[in-house]
């Protein structure tokens, strides 16, 4: 039996699905269940360390880490292959970029699906946004919207599951927004593609981050190498 207040939440370690884990629990869902993969990225231990933390502070119901390590060997990203540079920061591009991980996110809400039936959770959030589908292929809508198709056609008749992507139209600037109205605490959150510690400042992930809290004329708590200015 689905019940209505269980929510699988994909924790990244990241601003993003931190926001969408107490988002959740604004919208009813009291009891989350936090899935977090390892999966050969470059901050991987930062980023599990983050994830474990948001457990804490939602309380979960349960936290499970998954290492997914054949992501790395097939490979294909800055994010896991070392003759691969992350590239700098160019927040105007729409040219997919080398941090892109072939088909990510269908691995992940994969394991995600699984998790929630195995729970009876009646949904799966996940915390991609607008920014993200401009160069990320498995982070548009329509994306998510095959995906439930997926959900609905290969799961248990019994089974209800939604797939959740609340902030999928938003801005990081806005994310960030609904997250202080939320108390999100994003001093315990990891953007960065490059480094544990400190955040290296200057790659894609450091500068939409970063850019945000500009624009809300609010300081990131974490610590930078560098704090370039890219709130116009």
């Amino acid at each position: 039996m689905t019940h209505d207040d269980r929510a699988v939440v994909l924790a990244s370690g990241g601003m993003d699905s931190a926001t969408a884990a107490y988002e959740a629990q604004s919208r009813g869902y009291d009891d989350l269940y936090l899935l977090h993969t390892s999966y050969g990225q470059n901050t991987e231990q930062r980023e599990y360390d983050c994830a474990r933390a948001l457990a804490d502070h939602v309380d979960a119901a349960d936290f499970c880490h998954v290492e997914t390590s054949h992501l790395q060997q097939i490979g294909g990203s800055s994010l896991t292959d070392d003759d691969m540079s992350v590239a700098e920061a160019d927040t105007d591009s729409e040219e997919i970029p080398s941090s892109y991980v072939p088909f990510r996110n269908a691995n992940l809400l994969s394991m995600a699906v699984s998790y929630a039936e195995t729970n009876d959770c009646a949904a799966v959030f996940i915390g991609a946004h607008s920014e993200d589908f401009s160069g990320y292929p498995d982070c548009r809508p329509a994306f998510f919207e095959a995906f439930q198709r997926v959900i609905d056609v290969g799961t248990k008749p019994e089974t209800n599951v939604e797939l959740t992507a609340p902030f999928v139209e938003w801005s990081k600037t806005d994310i960030a927004k609904r997250g202080l109205e939320l108390g999100v605490p994003y001093d315990e959150t990891w953007s960065c593609y490059r480094s544990d510690e400190p955040a290296c400042g200057t790659c894609d992930a450091c500068a939409f981050r970063l850019e945000a809290f500009q624009r809300l004329g609010e300081r990131d708590p974490i610590e930078y190498e560098e704090r370039p200015e890219y709130a116009g």
